[in-house]
């Protein structure tokens, strides 16, 4: 299956991040689009706790993946020794999308879209001498004024959101 059309929201820690990525997605998704999303993690995550018949499946089983089913959804736990990038997971297991947001992801090669919060961070990830600089798509800010080299939009423009989803559509989805 080919790789989908991707995007990469970051920002700093408790910068708005997953917020940005729900109303995006939904926002995608009310104009027709079949949007999935990845969350990096820092760290390791358990989505069945010790007391499931999945969890004995991959940890007292040791198996190298384990699916859990049910009527309304599916989910798949695999082992792995490294992890893979974004670009591989959505090719592998995402590959119908119309676009796949990720959250995170900072150091990838995926077009980037920053959300930027003063009252949560002084400065911005984005700097325009770093490597990462050419993949920025845009900053989405609730700050006053910001001076850099890249779209900014801002979250007292009541249109901000149809604004991202359109820049999302036309330059990540090649939609017009």
């Amino acid at each position: 299956m080919p790789r989908p059309p991707m995007v990469a929201i970051v920002g700093k820690k408790h910068s708005g991040k997953t917020t940005l990525v729900v109303r995006l997605a939904a926002e995608l998704g009310r104009r027709g689009a079949r949007v999935m999303t990845i969350k990096h993690g820092s760290h390791t995550f358990n989505i069945d706790p010790a007391t499931t018949d999945t969890y004995r499946h991959y940890h007292e089983g040791a198996v190298e993946k384990v699916a859990m089913v049910a009527p309304d959804k599916f989910a798949l736990v695999e082992r792995w020794d490294s992890e893979l990038a974004p670009e591989t997971i959505a090719e592998r297991y995402m590959g119908d999308a119309d676009v796949v947001i990720c959250e995170g992801f900072k150091a990838s090669a995926l077009p980037k879209i920053e959300v930027f919060r003063p009252e949560a961070h002084t400065e911005p990830l984005y700097a325009a001498a770093s490597a990462q600089a050419r993949y920025y798509l845009a900053i989405i800010t609730d700050a006053e004024k910001m001076d850099v080299d890249v779209p900014v939009m801002y979250f007292s423009n009541p249109g901000w959101l149809s604004e991202l989803a359109m820049l999302v559509e036309s330059r990540i989805m090649g939609r017009s």
